[in-house]
């Protein structure tokens, strides 16, 4: 019985792996030159976004609030998603000069997965479709595993971070569908480069990048995903917010020490 299974799995190694290497090899370079073609196609041909709808969480600042109003001078209808009401408002007025023709304001904590069914509602009850969703909320904590006393603090880096991206992502996919439209999501380079002191907001931005590579995948080609692995960018983030003890604090003189973890980590 023993022989017999020896001889089965050797034979299988035998056949099986030099058919499946050679289909590789078969398919591979057309693959890459699918792939090459397609990237010059996108490069080249810019979507026209006059008339489209964009919902874009953390919008009442930083790279949220200057992508509505990019999103606003090319003519796109905007929904803008933070927790600070008066912020969203200004961001809104702004938005109007700049060319949108329509700007929802809403506010929403999108670690909280009932918001978030309800923002992607309002939006299409509003304007009666979805075109990109731009999943950008997010905090960050800098703080040393040996540092932390109470490890369920930091529970709402992942909350915000990953889930605040899953959730209005998995409302809109119906709705996303039907216009053949976009999901941008906003990881960073940490997921890469894994710098000291940023290890929680570094898992919850590495795992933004698993969960939308796979979901490249299974969306195509009804949806398209886009994801940035942004460096140093200057926001409230880098400024000095962050999550402590489990409370979201400013505090500036932590926005040097941002800076120097990021260039060293870059050297």
């Amino acid at each position: 019985m023993a022989s017999n299974y020896y001889f089965f799995h050797t034979l299988t190694t035998l056949l099986i792996s030099p058919l499946v290497l050679g289909t590789l090899c078969v398919i591979f370079p057309f693959f890459c030159i699918f792939r090459i073609v397609l990237f010059l196609y996108r490069l080249v041909v810019s979507e026209n976004m006059k008339g489209k709808v964009v919902l874009i969480t953390g919008a009442s600042s930083g790279i949220g609030e200057e992508l509505a109003y990019e999103y606003a001078r090319r003519g796109s209808s905007i929904v803008i998603v933070a927790r600070r009401e008066e912020q969203l408002q200004k961001v809104a007025e702004k938005a109007m000069c700049l060319g949108s023709p329509d700007v929802l304001s809403i506010r929403a904590d999108v670690s909280n997965v009932d918001d978030c069914k309800r923002l992607v509602d309002q939006t299409v009850n509003h304007f009666g479709r979805l075109d990109h969703l731009v999943n950008n909320a997010g905090i960050t904590s800098l703080c040393s595993i040996n540092d932390v006393t109470d490890i369920t603090k930091f529970t709402s880096v992942m909350d915000i971070n990953f889930w605040g991206s899953v959730y209005p992502t998995y409302f809109a996919i119906p709705h996303l569908k039907k216009t053949r439209g976009k999901v941008f999501v906003n990881s960073s380079s940490v997921a890469i480069l894994h710098p000291p002191s940023l290890s929680f907001y570094t898992a919850s931005k590495a795992a933004l990048i698993g969960f939308y590579e796979t979901m490249r995948l299974e969306l195509a080609p009804e949806i398209s995903i886009t994801i940035a692995t942004l460096g140093f960018t200057d926001s409230e983030i880098t400024r000095g917010k962050h999550l402590k003890d489990g409370v979201l604090q400013v505090e500036s003189e932590l926005a040097n020490l941002s800076v120097l973890v990021t260039v060293q980590n870059q050297l």
